[in-house]
């Protein structure tokens, strides 16, 4: 059974919604703490979502520099898997493990609402459960989601097919989709392995058809469906 570890920061409020989701993919949830050292063995490691301590000074800018995170570059660099939600996508960009950047969104107000998110690959680590340009809803809840880059990083991405999710043009109060303004409606990243990614919305608050819609569950279905990342 792939094991799957969800690193809780002081600050994380997603990670009992991640665990649930991970055990009804099939997989064996491991609870992680910032603190600790190395990942248990896990096979994919998931930094959820929530506002992580030193986050007053730049979204993801002091949660960097955890003690786990040694660990989570490691495992990375030997193609392990590593997902980052929402705060965790901001970790991994402070990190350097994806480029560019989450900045305050469009209009400097926090959005918590239901978007709509187009698969742009479906050969990652979290997206193999769905079809190219598949569109699913799922929430998102952020105040610092706007992803920029510079153009030739953003040229990079583009060449190199590490757009994983984009949001898309649906029922939803923006025009075009996009709630936060995001450069090239970019609601998602990853590196060009497809092993590490990030991704603003949040699959894990529906991953249960109890709460209407279980959309997100394929983000984590993915997962086990996928070959287990070298060790």
């Amino acid at each position: 059974m792939l094991r799957v570890g969800v690193i809780n920061c002081p600050g994380s409020n997603c990670e009992s919604e991640t665990l649930r989701a991970i055990a009804r993919a099939g997989g064996e949830p491991v609870a992680l703490w910032h603190r600790d050292t190395d990942l248990r063995g896990v096979d994919v490691v998931i930094l959820p979502g929530g506002f992580s301590y030193g986050d007053y000074l730049r979204s993801g800018a002091i949660a960097r520099f955890s003690p786990i995170m040694d660990a989570v570059r490691d495992h990375a660099a030997d193609g392990g898997g590593v997902i980052g939600i929402c705060n965790g996508f901001q970790i991994l960009c402070e990190a350097g493990l994806l480029p560019g950047a989450l900045v305050r969104n469009g209009g400097l107000h926090y959005v918590a609402r239901p978007v709509d998110v187009r698969i742009e690959r479906s050969d990652t680590l979290c997206t193999r459960a769905y079809r190219e340009g598949d569109v699913i809803r799922i929430p998102v809840a952020h105040g610092d989601g706007r992803f920029v880059a510079s153009p030739e990083e953003l040229a990079t991405l583009e060449a190199g097919n590490q757009i994983v999710f984009r949001y898309a043009a649906g029922r939803m109060l923006d025009a075009d989709g996009n709630p936060n303004a995001a450069t090239n409606d970019i609601a998602g990243i990853c590196n060009l392995a497809g092993t590490v990614v990030g991704m603003m919305p949040h699959p894990e608050r529906l991953a249960d058809p109890a709460l209407g819609s279980d959309a997100g569950l394929g983000v984590f279905q993915s997962m086990v469906l996928s070959p287990a990342p070298a060790a």
